[in-house]
């Protein structure tokens, strides 16, 4: 997807994320392809966003009963007006509970928005909320390091708006180590698998469009109209330096993501 399940910040559109859909729900088919679970009666996609990874599980399971969960009402808004026939509510990640065994839980780029000593907690109380032979799948960003978010950070702490925007960075997500220690003791099987995609985009403004639909979005929401147009004019100028510019004119974006698919005991 995605959407992110966050807390404390102002509500996330769901026009801005789409305006890179068919680049946003590739992974969400991506993850999809790696679950192995066949008919499930149940499903559940964390942090749905807009409806595009819901679409994407409705093709594979049509007769299943599919629930869509996120934090941002626009979000939700819209998955609604895309899939009218499916459950969608307005819900925190971190406090969710289901109303019954759940055999698949999906979620495609939201769980890298929970603090990292929650991020595992949350995953390990659903799984085990889940029948035996039920999976979560998640995916996640893992591109802290790239310039694109790396560029960010380092225009942030540059600006007069330092101070405002002051411990804003993401925790970075746990290592496949870290998180196989903790699912496998619950699940037959762990397999992760971490890729990287390379998205041409128009120009280097393309780039900060893009960034803006996540993680751009908590550094400009506590600025000024003006600080805004400063930040991005600085930010811009770095890209530039960063991405060369390819042969047909467009910036190719890297962006590697995790890809996890547990299977429970």
């Amino acid at each position: 997807m995605s959407s992110q399940t966050t807390n404390n910040r102002s509500d996330w559109s769901a026009s801005q994320y789409l305006k890179f859909e068919d680049e946003r729900t590739r992974p969400a088919r991506d993850l999809l392809s790696q679950v192995p679970i066949q008919n499930p009666k149940i499903v559940v996609d964390l942090g749905c966003g807009p409806g595009n990874s819901t679409a994407v599980l409705e093709a594979r399971y049509p007769e299943a009963h599919i629930e869509g969960i996120d934090s941002s009402p626009d979000m939700i808004q819209k998955a609604r007006s895309v899939l009218p026939s499916r459950d969608f509510s307005v819900q925190d990640l971190e406090s969710y509970a289901p109303a019954q065994p759940v055999d698949l839980f999906y979620s495609n780029a939201v769980l890298h928005w929970l603090k990292a000593p929650t991020r595992l907690r949350v995953i390990q109380n659903l799984i085990k909320s889940q029948p035996s032979g039920g999976v979560f799948a998640f995916q996640v960003p893992d591109n802290l390091s790239e310039p694109s978010h790396a560029l960010v950070r380092e225009t942030a702490e540059q600006g007069p708006w330092a101070g405002a925007l002051r411990d804003m960075d993401r925790d970075p997500f746990q290592s496949p180590q870290e998180i196989y220690d903790a699912l496998k003791p619950l699940c037959s099987t762990v397999n992760i698998v971490k890729t990287e995609y390379y998205h041409p985009l128009a120009d280097h403004k393309a780039v900060i469009e893009w960034v803006k639909g996540t993680g751009l979005r908590p550094y400009l929401d506590p600025l000024t109209s003006a600080d805004k147009e400063s930040f991005l004019d600085r930010y811009l100028k770095a890209l530039k330096k960063a991405y060369p510019i390819s042969v047909d004119g467009k910036v190719l974006l890297r962006y590697p993501r995790l890809f996890v698919v547990a299977v429970k005991e």
